[in-house]
């Protein structure tokens, strides 16, 4: 089954659990490098972004705990699985981004992955972590929401 596609873009991970857990604030767009036989298993939909987030070391960028299987169709120079890998953003995003997440006690979560022409993106977010009653609150408005929408379509 084919991801959604908007903009051009084809959806191929999200991170669902980074929206349930944090509060996303900012949004920035950032390549990957990837190796070998890594973007044909991402083209495959093989990755999995759960329980990953984003360092900064040495000003550069780079997302932990990505998952990536290996390519099925791949030889002995196949890729690992769960390595670092290297976020392309400018230098300047990154030095804000760092900024952000010392000072403010923020942290980066990825959100979620996709390819446009071609090429691999990650949407990376500054976020906030929640608390356990802010969790609740924010189901509640969900299901508040859904109601409403339902009673509408029934009166209409």
């Amino acid at each position: 089954m084919a991801a959604p596609t908007t903009k051009g873009r084809k959806r191929v991970a999200e991170n669902r659990k980074a929206r349930h857990d944090f509060e996303l604030l900012d949004f920035y767009e950032a390549g990957i490098e990837l190796k070998g036989t890594e973007i044909k298993s991402v083209r495959n939909g093989k990755v999995q972004l759960k329980d990953s987030y984003i360092s900064i070391r040495n000003g550069q960028a780079l997302v932990k705990g990505m998952h990536i299987s290996p390519y099925e169709f791949g030889n002995r120079f196949n890729h690992e699985e769960d390595r670092d890998r290297r976020l392309l953003l400018h230098k300047n995003e990154i030095l804000k981004l760092d900024q952000q997440v010392r000072l403010k006690g923020m942290t980066l979560v990825p959100v979620s992955l996709y390819l446009t022409h071609g090429l691999c993106k990650l949407e990376i977010a500054v976020a906030r972590g929640k608390n356990l009653h802010d969790k609740r609150e924010t189901a509640k408005n969900r299901d508040a929401e859904r109601e409403i929408r339902k009673a509408m379509k029934e009166r209409y």
